[in-house]
Order: C-alpha cells, then sequence, then structure tokens
C-alpha cells in the first residue's frame, strides 16, 4: 500500500516512471528546479539564435535526437568525437550525413549552460530540450520536457549497424526495430512526421524513380520531378527536401503527401500503402490537432528510451568528449 502510494504521488509531482536500460528510471520535468531553474532559457537562447544563422539547425538537431536515443538510449553519445583508440557513433555510415549544425547547436549550448550552472545539467537533457524548442521554431507544438537523464560512457561506431531505420524499409521491418526500443506503432508513424523537415540525399530513394518501372506507389508527377532533380549521374550531396509542399514547417502535410503518393522514402510511403497503418495517417492527415498530440507522446516516450540515471554514467563538462 506504501510503495502504490508513492508511486501515485511520483505522478502527481510530475514524474515520469518509464523503463529503459535501466531496471528502473526516474525522470521528472522538475527535475533542475532548484540546480540549474534557468536552463531551458539558456537552451533556447542559443537554438534561437543558431536558427536564425541557419534553418538547417531544425531537421540536424531533430534528426541527431532521433539517432542518439536509437543507439545506447538518450545519452548523448553520438556527440562524442573518435579518438585514436576509438571510432565513435558519430563516423559510423549511417551516422556520416548527420549535419554539423546539430551537433554544435548541443555543444554551444551546453557551454551556456556550463557557464551558468557547471557539472549539473546532462549533455543529454540539453539535447532533449534543444530538439523540443527547434520544432517550436518552425511552427510545431510545444511541450514539457522530462529531464534527469546521465550522459553515456560508451559510443562505438560498430553499435550503430542494425540500430537504425534505414529508408528501404517495410511496415514490418519499421515496426520491429521501434518495438524493440520499447515504442509502439503510432509511436513510430507519429515519429515519422518528423520528415515533416529536413531532407534525404538522391542516392537514398534513386531505386524508386530508376526502377523498370520506377516505384508505382510514387505519384508519377512528382516521380519525374525527382528526376529532374536527381539525375542518374547526380552529385552524392544533392539532397531533397523530405516535404515537398511545406518543407520549412512543422507540420501535419507530410501525411498529406502520404495520401497523395508523395512519400520520398520507401519507409515513408508504406505508412499509407499498407493497410495496418493508413487509418493513422488517414488521421493525422486530417486533423493537425490529433497529429501534435501523437508526436508529443510519441518524442516523450522516445526521450525515455535507455536512459541513465542516479550514479549510471557521467555529467560531461564537453560534450564531444568523456570526463
Amino acid at each position: 500500500m506504501g510503495r502504490k502510494l508513492s508511486l501515485i504521488l511520483l505522478v502527481l509531482l510530475g514524474v515520469c516512471i518509464c523503463k529503459g536500460s535501466a531496471q528502473s528510471t526516474l525522470l521528472s520535468t522538475n527535475f533542475y528546479a532548484n540546480s540549474c531553474p534557468n536552463v531551458e532559457a539558456i537552451v533556447k537562447e542559443v537554438v534561437s539564435k543558431k536558427y536564425s544563422q541557419s534553418f538547417l539547425t531544425v531537421p540536424a538537431t531533430l534528426r541527431l535526437f532521433f539517432h542518439d536515443c536509437f543507439v545506447e538510449g538518450c545519452d548523448a553519445s553520438v556527440i562524442i568525437q573518435s579518438t585514436a583508440n576509438n571510432q565513435a557513433e558519430k563516423d559510423s555510415p549511417d551516422n556520416l550525413s548527420l549535419a554539423g549544425d546539430g551537433f554544435d547547436t548541443v555543444i554551444k549550448a551546453k557551454q551556456a549552460v556550463e557557464n551558468v550552472c557547471p557539472n549539473t545539467v546532462s549533455c543529454a537533457d540539453i539535447l532533449a530540450i534543444a530538439t523540443r524548442d527547434v520544432i517550436a521554431l518552425v511552427g510545431g507544438p510545444t511541450y514539457n520536457v522530462e529531464f534527469g537523464r546521465r550522459d553515456g560512457t560508451i559510443s562505438q561506431a560498430s553499435r550503430v549497424d542494425g540500430n537504425l531505420p534505414k529508408a528501404s524499409f517495410n511496415l514490418d521491418q519499421l515496426v520491429t526495430l521501434f518495438n524493440a526500443k520499447g515504442l509502439s506503432q503510432t509511436d513510430m508513424i507519429a515519429l515519422s512526421g518528423a520528415h515533416t523537415v529536413g531532407s534525404s540525399h538522391c542516392i537514398d530513394f534513386s531505386y524508386r524513380i530508376y526502377g523498370n518501372p520506377f516505384d508505382l506507389t510514387l505519384n508519377s508527377n512528382y516521380a519525374s520531378q525527382l528526376q529532374n532533380i536527381c539525375p542518374m549521374n547526380v552529385d552524392p550531396d544533392v539532397a531533397v527536401s523530405l516535404d515537398p509542399t511545406t518543407p520549412n514547417k512543422f507540420d501535419n502535410v507530410y501525411y498529406q503527401n502520404l495520401e497523395n503518393g508523395k512519400g520520398l522514402l520507401t519507409s515513408d510511403q508504406v505508412l499509407f500503402t499498407d493497410s495496418r497503418s493508413r487509418n493513422t495517417v488517414k488521421i493525422y492527415a486530417r486533423y493537425p490537432s490529433r497529429f501534435n498530440a501523437g508526436f508529443i507522446q510519441a518524442i516523450t516516450n522516445l526521450g525515455r528510451v535507455g536512459v541513465k540515471v542516479g550514479d549510471q554514467g557521467e555529467i560531461r563538462q564537453d560534450c564531444s568528449r568523456f570526463n
């Protein structure tokens, strides 16, 4: 009875009881209320400045958060620089396309926080705050971030393979991977909505537009547009917006694009072509509020994956290297 009452009190206090890599983890929206009460304002100022310099800050930070949480959990291990003795996560082939703006945002925010609250706030929590802030800057929903993560002490490129979704994945592969992280199919569909911003290189979908015939799940006019942007011998650095309609706004138009055969990647379009996920896509396409609510829940769940708390991990002084 005492334990039950304690759990009820934790919920009332805004504490999250969630499963991660640890047997028991506690995250709280007011974790830094006493130790660093201005942390969110400090991070927001840095993020806003970075955004004013480059829109790429938005998709870069969002993607960095996803890639971090899917490997070793949400512990900022993806930000660690490689050394002569260790090839870190960020240098895995699957992470080489992560834009520098995301890393720079977190590193600069950490420096600003350290000036006010030294050795207090983890890089993992700063990345979570920055992710929320970039979403809001481009019209997306805002939400309360849970805190209490500690930074991981392992970052190895060899641990990345098989832990991140690929552009060619079908629904079964996507669901299996997300389920392995404790995330549901609904979480996966909502998190895919982050493709409302950002871009992908031609090589990631060229097989869809140069097949014989091209991928029939693609809108034919859209396929022709993609062929013009991505000719056969295109520069490998050429990238295409994941959302061809409103690429600079965080909205539910991504799902409307899927209904019209304009999902850039196989892993996007399959959410509509597969009957098991189609209804959720239709709901999100029609009701922005339903998408926003679903995304908030999904990214909150994502932020709980594999977290280190208590005496696990460390609070890095520099996000790019272990203490």
